[in-house]
């Protein structure tokens, strides 16, 4: 009786700082994210702030989701999903899903799901450009705790 306690005593602890190790994980690339560049597929097309097409932005939340908004014309929509973090040769990328379908998600591939790679620890860029969408560069401007 005692070994069995013993034992369910360790996988909870196991499974407890699992799950610790995922939240510093995404605590990395928590915050606000804002669009702070916008480049078409021409050179010398790179537009900034009011210039750019629209205003968006990410909020990364350090328990896997997060909410994009963006305002264009007026207008601000707003989507939300959960993503995950992907580290390769690449480097380090998000890779988000979206809840539901949105005008406002930037895909390769017209599904729920878009990819943001980490240039730096304050500086990530969508791979939207990639097929002919808009190149969007984001700086994270408030890191939440």
């Amino acid at each position: 009786m005692k070994v069995s306690t013993y034992f369910f005593g360790l996988l909870i602890l196991l499974f407890s700082c699992n799950k610790e190790s995922e939240k510093s994980i995404y605590q990395d690339y928590q915050g606000i994210w804002v669009l702070v560049k916008m480049s078409g597929n021409t050179p010398d097309s790179e537009t900034t702030g009011q210039e750019m097409g629209w205003q968006e932005s990410y909020t990364i939340i350090n328990d896997g989701t997060f909410s994009k908004s963006r305002e264009q014309n007026g207008i601000e929509t707003q989507s939300a999903g959960s993503f995950n973090v992907v580290k390769s040769d690449e480097g380090t990328r998000l890779e988000l899903t979206f809840a539901s379908e949105s005008d406002i998600i930037g895909s390769c591939l017209g599904d729920q799901k878009e990819v943001l790679f980490l240039q730096s620890s304050t500086v990530m860029t969508s791979t939207w450009n990639q097929c002919d969408g808009p190149g969007l560069e984001y700086e994270r401007t408030m890191k939440i705790d």
